[in-house]
């Protein structure tokens, strides 16, 4: 009962965008209206620059931090790893913002901060890496994730209903990035199509 209650407060809570908040002060159009659609950290810096994405960057991860600290003191490492899901949730499908909002890479990486603050920093380091290489943001943050998720789950190892929820997260996060699995792979096939004709 108690953590249906605080379900229901962390799902409203990842539901507040600071991304669109943050325009809407600014007097910009909605975030969703440019490039990706995602009012997540990249598309902030493609319409706002480097300030403002890490604004947002900082306040989602403070954000999700908070609430995995809250979940750690109240609840068991199952309890506390399905919170992240619903965290997550909220901030893909906002009540408060149409139910169109980001893709949970950022509030992932706060909220995992807190449960294994090592992870993180190699989660961090692995982005980098991966983006230096590749220059594609969300295959970078498919490592970050990766990272992060197999940390916890070593963490948790004792815990299978805490990794399922640690797998569940990570699936969920996957799904939210489909458009771009799409789009890479159609990018893949065209430049086989264009390889093979010449």
């Amino acid at each position: 009962m108690w953590f249906l209650i605080f379900a229901v407060f962390v799902y409203c809570l990842g539901s507040i965008n600071f991304a669109i908040l943050f325009f809407r002060l600014l007097k910009k159009p909605d975030p969703r209206a440019g490039f990706s659609g995602n009012p997540g950290v990249t598309n902030v810096y493609r319409q706002a620059g480097w300030p403002a994405a890490a604004l947002v960057l900082v306040l989602d991860v403070g954000r999700a931090a908070a609430v995995s600290v809250l979940a750690m003191v109240l609840f068991s490492p199952p309890a506390v790893a399905w919170s992240g899901l619903v965290l997550i949730c909220g901030n893909r499908y906002p009540c408060f913002h149409q139910f169109q909002g980001g893709k949970g890479v950022a509030n992932y990486l706060g909220f995992s901060a807190v449960l294994v603050p090592a992870g993180a920093l190699a989660a961090c380091i692995a982005w980098g890496l991966v983006f230096g290489l590749m220059r594609l943001p969300f295959i970078a943050s498919f490592s970050m994730v990766a990272v992060l998720a197999g940390a916890t789950i070593f963490r948790w190892a004792a815990s299978p209903l805490a990794i399922a929820g640690t797998a569940a997260t990570v699936l969920f996060i996957v799904f939210n990035h489909r458009s771009n699995i799409a789009e890479f792979r159609s990018k893949i096939r065209g430049r086989e199509t264009r390889s093979a004709g010449r």
